[in-house]
Formats: structure tokens, C-alpha cells, sequence
């Protein structure tokens, strides 16, 4: 198989080409290094069955060649993070809308019809208070809608683009909604939690919760998520359909805190700040979310295989080690 992933270079996109070269697959990356490393990549550079572009998707001149050779897609480039959102809101709606519209419209163009997955986000679900969300829920988008809120708007006018191209020009596409992946190669830089809340156990210094850290979500192991979007893209009734992929075991902040402190066994304390003082603007947090997953349960047999506790235990030592090697 020829496998395309845009943004392969993050920590997601990393994971799935652990995944198909394993297999034996070709695979190429393209990324522009804007968030994502190339020392993700780096067991894989000198691979034979791997290429890697260095390139910004919405101008890459050879887009249609490599949408052309792919018979799957993993389409993640995007703009992400918290803070590069709030920082950069203007180019969160351009990259992430036009990166995406210029991939499926190659595809259209190529004549070949490559599996299509693209990735989105729980952040479209909006301002809702639901203990679980589906993905047949009305979405909410708040009026005069707010810079925090620019990425879940580029993400729904993704789908939208997905589904009409799935729809209307008979690509198949699949769109999943991913909720709060956590795992090796995630860095904090741009506001992932779990990562933060490690280095900063590790260290022994406070870990800093935002807000009143009431807020829940649930997380999933990103080794775990990939061999659910590769078991979605491979199913021929996923196309033009959107899936919450992710766990739905939620816990709040405050309680994810103090569970790493203590698998660190940690002298860590909690220090809570506010959202105006951790972000440099006002904020407005969501405070449940946490997946509907009966659809994609419906679809795959696949299922998690590692907790949280699992998870974290690996983080620690990961960090651990690299402090010890440093």
C-alpha cells in the first residue's frame, strides 16, 4: 500500500508510520516542521519505503503527483495547539480551510480514488454541556464567535468539504473526531496538558492547573488511536461518515493532576491559575468532553489496550530516561 500522510511529522502522524512501514508499506510525509519535529521521524529517514517532503501543504507544487501515487490519505496538517490558535487565529482559518479544500480538490482532478481520512476535532462539538457527544448532535457556534473558537470553525468547514466531496464527487472519504490523544513525541509547546503535567511532576515543580480544573475529558493513548483510524480508513462503509474516535473514561484536570503526581510518586503540589493569566486573554473552557462511542463501536472491533495509568507510567519513565541520557 502507498500511504500519504500530510503533517506526518507530529506526534499522531508519527505513530501511523511506525504503523505502515511496519507493514511494509510505502509511505510519504509531507510537513512544514511548523509544530510538528523531524526527530519524530528520524528511526525512518534512510528507510527505502519512506519519503519525506518538507513542504507547507496548501502551496506544495507536487501535491497531485503524491495524491496521485497514494491509494490512502491520512490528511492531518492543520494549525493546533491553544496557544497558536489564540496567537495566530487568522492563520488557523486560512491553513487549516484552504490545506484541506487544495487536498481534496487534487484528489477530484487526479481521476484515482484514494481512501481518504481526514482528521478533525471534538473542539466542533462548541460550547455544549452533554456528559457524552454524539456525533448526530446539533453543533454550536457561539455569535461573534470569539479567536478560541476560530480552529473548530475551520475543522467543521473541513467536514463540510469532506462531505460534499465524499457526496457529490464519489471520494472516499472518512472524517474523524478526535478527543484529547495523549502519548510519546506530544509536547506541551502549545498547550497539550499531559505532557505539561509530566515534565512538571518530573521536575517536582507545581503543576499548574488552569481555571478551577472542574473540566473533564478523556483520553486515549495515541498507539492506541492509530490502529483505530487505520482500521476506519479500511472500511469501505466509513465513507462520508464522521466518527468520535477516543476513550470515554473522563476525568477533570484536577483529578488528572493529582493522578500523575502520584504515579510519578511526585512531591508535586497543584497551583491553579487563572484562564486571563495562563493564556494572556480572556478564555472560555468547556466543561465536559467526553465521546459518544456506539458509532464507532458499530464499525471496528478494535479497542483500547492502554489505560491512562499505562499511558502516564510510560511518560514518566520516557521523560526520566531522557533527563538521565541528557
Amino acid at each position: 500500500m502507498h500511504v500519504l500522510i500530510t503533517g506526518g511529522a507530529g506526534f499522531i502522524g508519527s505513530h501511523l508510520v511506525d504503523l505502515h512501514l511496519a507493514r511494509g508499506d510505502k509511505v510519504h510525509v509531507v510537513d512544514n516542521l511548523s509544530t510538528g519535529s523531524l526527530d519524530n521521524l528520524a528511526p525512518h529517514l534512510d528507510s527505502p519505503g519512506f519519503r519525506f517532503s518538507e513542504a507547507d501543504i496548501v502551496t506544495w507544487p507536487e501535491l497531485g503527483e503524491a495524491v496521485g501515487w497514494a491509494d490512502r490519505i491520512y490528511h492531518l496538517a492543520a494549525v493546533v495547539g491553544v496557544f497558536r490558535v489564540l496567537e495566530h487565529p487568522i492563520s488557523v482559518m486560512a491553513t487549516n480551510i484552504a490545506g484541506c479544500e487544495r487536498l481534496l480538490r487534487a484528489v477530484d482532478h487526479g481521476g484515482w480514488r484514494p481512501q481518504v481520512l481526514l482528521a478533525s476535532s471534538s473542539e466542533v462539538y462548541g460550547p455544549r454541556t452533554d456528559p457524552f457527544l454524539r456525533e448526530d448532535m446539533d453543533l454550536i457556534i457561539q455569535p461573534e464567535a470569539p479567536p478560541r473558537w476560530n480552529y473548530a470553525i475551520s475543522k467543521l468547514a473541513d467536514e463540510a468539504f469532506a462531505l460534499s466531496y465524499a457526496r457529490f464527487k464519489n471520494i472516499p472519504v472518512t472524517v474523524v473526531r478526535l478527543f484529547n490523544t495523549i502519548g510519546p513525541r506530544q509536547t506541551g509547546r502549545y498547550g497539550m496538558v499531559v505532557p505539561r503535567f509530566v515534565r512538571q511532576a518530573v521536575d517536582g515543580v507545581s503543576l499548574t492547573v488552569f481555571g478551577d480544573g472542574a473540566q473533564g475529558r478523556a483520553f486515549t493513548d495515541v498507539r492506541d488511536t492509530v490502529v483505530m483510524l487505520d482500521e476506519l480508513a479500511g472500511c469501505a462503509t466509513t465513507s462520508g461518515v464522521i466518527v468520535n474516535v477516543g476513550s470515554d473514561n473522563e476525568l477533570s484536570m484536577n483529578e488528572l493532576a493529582r493522578r500523575v503526581i502520584d504515579r510519578a510518586g511526585s512531591s508535586s503540589r497543584i497551583e491553579h491559575i487563572p484562564y486571563d493569566i495562563a493564556y494572556g486573554q480572556e478564555y472560555v473552557d468547556i466543561p465536559h468532553r467526553c465521546p459518544d462511542l456506539t458509532r464507532l463501536h458499530e464499525l471496528i472491533a478494535s479497542r483500547p489496550r492502554w489505560t491512562l495509568d499505562t499511558t502516564l507510567d510510560d511518560l514518566i519513565a520516557r521523560t526520566r530516561h531522557r533527563e538521565g541520557s541528557s
